[in-house]
């Protein structure tokens, strides 16, 4: 190698080294994509972290706050030390739990830090930090997914590994000595309450896998409950609520809330909770079940002290409404509940028949006469049996409560209470028996005890269904009473003997009857069937009177019959007539009412119809009669002005009256035709003259010329009567015609 060749290479390698040493003094350096990079500063001219911190929030030497993600960055190591991490990872599933290094103190009674939302999952240390953050382990746990942590400020743990860049030896006992304690209350699963098994892994349901299970939660933080009780109240229920918690899941609003430490009220029922399990731990129990034909009968350890309701008849103990301490009234309904059994517990009540057996060796369904035996009996005649006894009984569901308050449980009842109560009632009864008696009356007593115990069940609020005797039994070392039941059944071997013999008795008395009959068939032949034949002519004789009565009973029948027949053709044709002649009589009445009726309304019309016509008539005539009077006296007054004229004319009424009598004279002439000197004259007269028509008129008139002024004057006043007189009979015309007018209209109105 030339020594060009050679200077080329210690130039390229002093700028090699320069450049290294340019790189290492600018701090390059490079955060991977699945890394964090935790900065600690070496020296500041602000000084030193406070003793009380270890993030230096104001540009103090120590740790920084913030850290380097992925990218290049610049930190030159004479000032600045890089600590590369991982990201942290919660796998799905799982939770992880945080211990904070710096930060505010745990105030007195208090075991985790608060929640600072701010910190966003803890990402955040200056949010964290100048929000009241405190140091220690952390109330709020980390969900699924994948977090950017200062390891310098958080220690994160999971299920696999503690997240953590250094730590001191007491400090990693005690992060460890947290990780085991969360792995044994499997702390790092989330809590499943579920009605059906998981098949998941093992390890991760190992406490989870029971059928039909609540959770029961205890709080490890908060306030102590108030006056010693054992179970803390129910507090933010209600998704309205401002402080719901939402099961447990957000500590702080529990604790907003006035929450308690110690065991809750509140139960988990079927889902999934992930619950902070340094703040709370849950236990797994199985869900209160009552079947069906019994009643829970509740004793609650919580609430407050209620009012008694049990009467003031009752004084076996008190008795509370439901939710307060005591043993409630109501009874639970068959049915499945999620009943915190650490505030309270169930007692199972049977309502259906309880069967009880006083018999060694057998036991009833509900197994509560396992202790029972028989009851031993002294009888009136010194004998001791014993007695095997069945008693039916049943429990009111409504007086269940009552059964508990005053006994405490079923079992102790029936062994305390009813065993000796009954024991006592039979031994009573043996003594007025003999042990004959005690067998051959056993149905008679059975009665009577069911009848006489229904009033001593009832005082223990129980209902008697029915008492079942069994049969006597002697001891193993007592023989006598066996020794009895033989000669009893000795006796009634003989009784039955004395039975046997009289029916074989009977028996060879019927048979010597019976020879008899066949001794007397075999000699009689001849006479039996004599009788035979005169049965046969009986029977036919009877035979014959009996048609001979059926046929007049037929034909009386037929006879009855008939008569009947034509008896109600009878009364049906009478029926028929007395329907037609009232039908006919109806017809008439309703014709004639109808005539009536309308020779009525003709009348009335009639009536109506000249009264019309009569006003109509009264009308006209008044009309006519107005006008004949008006026509009359105008005449009248015409003809007396005119004879009134044609005398002036005349010169007075005296001429008038002559020229009158003189023109009909003429008139008179005329039409008669006689000649005006008569062709036969016949004389005669006074004083030598001869008188004729002529003359004597004319003597007449001059006669009467002579009273002409009073003539005259009389012939005045005669008109001027007629005048007064036409004028009186108008009036009275007019008068007339009035009056049948208002006749008339009274009539219409009416």
């Amino acid at each position: 190698m030339n020594s060009g060749t050679i200077s080329i290479l210690i130039f390229a390698g002093i700028g090699i080294v320069a450049l290294i040493l340019l790189l290492y003094g600018i701090g390059f350096t490079s955060i991977g994509t699945d890394e964090v990079g935790i900065v600690e500063k070496w020296w500041s001219l602000k000084g030193a972290v406070p003793a009380d911190g270890l993030i230096a929030l104001n540009g103090e030497s120590g740790y920084q706050p913030h850290v380097l993600r992925a990218g290049v960055h610049f930190k030159t190591p004479f000032k600045y030390k890089v600590k590369k991490v991982r990201l942290v990872t919660i796998p799905q599933g799982q939770v992880g739990y945080v211990f904070a290094r710096s930060g505010e103190s745990l105030a007195d009674g208090q075991t985790l830090g608060r929640v600072v939302s701010e910190s966003k999952s803890f990402q955040d240390v200056v949010a964290f930090l100048n929000n009241g953050g405190q140091k220690g382990p952390q109330r709020q746990i980390l969900r699924e997914g994948t977090y950017a942590f200062n390891l310098a400020q958080f220690i994160i743990i999971t299920k696999d590994k503690v997240h953590s860049i250094f730590t001191s030896k007491d400090e990693s006992a005690q992060i460890e000595t947290m990780r085991s304690d969360l792995l044994k209350v499997n702390g790092f699963l989330p809590v499943i309450i579920s009605s059906s098994k998981h098949l998941e892994d093992e390890d991760a349901y190992t406490a989870q896998r029971s059928k039909d299970t609540i959770g029961i939660v205890t709080v490890n933080e908060g306030p102590t409950p108030d006056n010693g009780a054992i179970i803390a109240p129910i507090v933010g229920e209600g998704i309205d609520n401002e402080f719901y918690h939402n099961n447990f899941q957000e500590p702080e609003k529990f604790l907003a809330a006035n929450g308690r430490k110690g065991k809750q009220m509140q139960v988990l029922t079927d889902g999934v909770y992930f619950i902070n399990r340094l703040f709370a731990n849950v236990d797994i129990v199985p869900k209160s079940i009552i079947d069906i034909g019994y009643v829970g009968v509740v004793v609650s350890y919580f609430g407050d002290k209620g009012e008694d309701v049990s009467g003031a008849d009752y004084s076996h103990g008190e008795l509370v409404e439901q939710g307060k301490k005591g043993i409630w009234r109501e009874c639970m309904m068959p049915g499945k509940y999620p009943f915190n059994t650490y505030a309270g517990k169930i007692i199972p009540v049977p309502t259906t028949n309880v069967i009880l057996k006083w018999i060694s060796g057998q036991v009833g369904d509900h197994k509560l006469d396992d202790n029972l035996k028989e009851i031993s009996l002294i009888t009136k005649d010194a004998f001791e049996p014993n007695l095997p006894l069945t008693v039916v009984f049943n429990i009111d569901y409504r007086k269940a409560s009552s059964v508990i308050q005053r006994f405490g449980d079923i079992k102790l009842l029936i062994e305390q209470s009813l065993d000796p109560m009954i024991a006592g009632y039979f031994k009573n009864i043996g003594q007025t028996k003999t042990l004959i008696e005690l067998i051959q009356d056993r149905s008679t007593i059975q009665e009577q005890a069911s009848r006489e115990m229904k009033d001593k069940f009832k005082l223990y609020d129980l209902e008697l269904q029915e008492v079942l005797i069994g049969t006597p039994a002697a001891s193993s070392t007592d023989k006598r009473i066996e020794l009895i039941l033989a000669q009893l059944r000795d006796r009634q071997v003989a009784l039955e003997e004395i039975k046997t013999n009289e029916a074989k008795q009977k028996s060879a008395e019927k048979q010597r009857e019976l020879n008899e009959a066949i001794a007397k068939s075999a000699a009689q032949a001849a006479l039996t069937q004599s009788s035979i034949d005169i049965e046969v002519a009986d029977n036919k004789g009877k035979s014959e009177l009996k048609l001979a009565e059926q046929l007049a009973l037929k034909t009386q029948k037929l006879a009855e019959a008939d008569k009947y027949k034509r008896t109600q053709e009878a009364d049906a044709s009478r029926y028929t007539k007395e329907a037609e002649a009232a039908a006919n009589a109806k017809a008439t009445e309703l014709n004639a009412a109808a005539n009536a009726k309308q020779v009525e309304l003709q009348a009335g019309a009639e009536a109506f119809k000249l009264e019309k016509v009569g006003a109509a008539q009264a009308l006209n005539i008044k009309a006519v009669a107005e006008a004949t009077a008006e026509q009359e006296t105008k005449v009248g007054l015409a003809k007396g002005t005119a004879a009134k004229a044609l005398v002036d004319a005349y010169g007075g009424p005296e001429l008038q009256v002559q020229q009158s009598v003189l023109t009909a004279f003429a008139e008179a002439l005329k039409i008669s035709k006689s000649p005006l000197v008569p062709q036969t004259v016949i004389m005669g007269g006074t004083e030598g003259k001869t008188p004729n028509a002529m003359e004597g008129i004319l003597s007449m008139i001059l006669a009467n010329m002579a009273n002409t002024n009073g003539s005259i004057v009389n012939m005045v006043n005669s008109n001027e009567s007629v005048v007064a007189k036409e004028k009186n009979d108008k009036i009275n015309v007019k008068e007339v015609e009035d009056k049948n007018e208002k006749t008339s209209t009274k009539k219409t109105e009416m």
